[in-house]
């Protein structure tokens, strides 16, 4: 398998990303948006999906929707363009992740065909600063920008936080198991014989 390397540098009038990602990386992660809660959800997605990340985002507008949704936006585009061709990898994931009292589960196909399906089960209004619909779009943003078929649910749990930090590692642990290699797999994993 070649070596699946993405970089990308998304500017807009709004906001400025640089994402460089290795994911055949060890968890590696350096991440600076300015908002504390994002870098925990971005370093807590590429430490437990293990690949190697180094993202910076600037805010030209000071706006955090547009933060939250162009970091999203970036980073799934650089998953996807380090999936490459999605040759010899397993494709399907799945992961059920316990956070305390809440649990989270992720199923994921590398399909190249956009679908998510996300219920996180928000219930304050803000969690650590950030609106409960920015971090909703958050993670329709980057499933949407990866470019794949996703289902998150929160099954249940009773702190926000909690949930939502579920809820990224589950994906995290899916991508994870799909991206991985399968030395079985000859050309792509598809009866259609493409992604």
């Amino acid at each position: 398998m070649k070596s699946r390397i993405g970089n990308l540098v998304r500017k807009t009038k709004e906001t400025e990303v640089s994402v460089n990602i290795n994911l055949d990386g060890s968890g590696r992660v350096n991440a600076k948006t300015g908002l504390p809660f994002l870098d925990h959800l971005v370093v807590s997605f590429a430490k437990h999906a293990m690949f190697d990340l180094k993202l910076n985002a600037v805010s030209r507008d000071g706006i955090d929707h547009h933060l939250v949704e162009d970091t999203a936006i970036a980073l799934g585009n650089a998953v996807d363009e380090s999936l490459g061709s999605r040759t010899g990898i397993t494709r399907f994931g799945y992961s059920s992740v316990p956070m305390d009292e809440a649990l989270a589960d992720a199923s994921l196909d590398l399909v190249k065909r956009q679908y998510h399906m996300i219920g996180l089960g928000l219930k304050r209004d803000k969690v650590e600063g950030i609106s409960r619909e920015d971090l909703e779009h958050f993670f329709r943003s980057l499933a949407q920008s990866m470019n794949v078929c996703v289902h998150i649910s929160v099954k249940y749990g009773d702190n926000d936080h909690h949930k939502i930090e579920a809820a990224i590692k589950a994906l995290a642990v899916a991508l994870r198991v799909a991206a991985s290699a399968d030395k079985r797999q000859k050309g792509p994993p598809s009866t259609k014989g493409v992604m």
